[in-house]
């Protein structure tokens, strides 16, 4: 095994068998009717968990130290207490000037930051042709290839997110983002009713969805 996870690195290929996937869509909640309502979890050949915990643990020395501070999730030491309390803090701080309130917004949003080539081509790969179908009790759909998306469920997914969405940062100062895996709170201190800061914040945001090929889910939008 040792063998073919250092072959594989070294050509910055995955074997295909080790990246085919099978989706099992499991319920959000007691009454789910439509696709939205299922979370689509990956089950992944256990050897290539075991190669990805491996390169887990490599990124996570490198990257750790660099990641935005205002993720909070998949991270060691931090939790949803901690993403409400920060922003909690930031809304009072906001709120406890003269002539002005705050306004929260839940998106969803992704962008990447770059690695190395070497292990940066090896999680290209990873994430590239993997064969997928979809299995409910004893039915399975045809097998589709995917160029696009973390499979839920896999060990590597959490950190790669956070490593897509490093960058997601406030462009005003007055601003803060708060993230918790994809759901993202946008704190905005509006002072003497001048929204144009708070608004610039939105806008940029919804390009920077357009420019990732992102479409916002307005019904999870507040």
């Amino acid at each position: 095994m040792t063998d073919i996870f250092n072959l594989s690195l070294a050509q910055t290929v995955v074997p295909t068998c080790f990246k085919t996937t099978t989706i099992v869509p499991v319920p959000k909640h007691s009454a789910a009717a439509g696709l939205n309502d299922f979370r689509p979890v990956a089950l992944t050949p256990i050897l290539m968990k075991c190669f990805e915990k491996l390169v887990l643990a490599q990124l996570k020395s490198c990257l750790s130290p660099t990641l935005d501070p205002h993720q909070f999730a998949y991270r060691t030491n931090r939790s949803t207490e901690d993403a409400v309390s920060i922003t909690l803090h930031t809304v009072l701080s906001h709120l406890e000037k003269n002539n002005s309130y705050a306004r929260l917004l839940f998106i969803t949003k992704l962008n990447d930051l770059g690695i190395d080539a070497p292990l940066c081509n090896w999680i290209l790969d990873f994430l590239t042709n993997r064969p997928q179908h979809v299995r409910l009790d004893n039915l399975s759909s045809m097998t589709l290839s995917l160029n696009t998306g973390v499979p839920q469920g896999c060990v590597l997914s959490p950190l790669l997110y956070s490593i897509f969405t490093h960058d997601c940062t406030p462009v005003h100062g007055s601003n803060t983002i708060i993230k918790y895996a994809d759901d993202t709170t946008v704190i905005g201190l509006i002072h003497n009713n001048d929204e144009t800061a708070y608004r610039v914040e939105v806008q940029h945001l919804t390009k920077w969805c357009a420019d990732n090929n992102l479409a916002l889910n307005t019904t999870k939008t507040k």
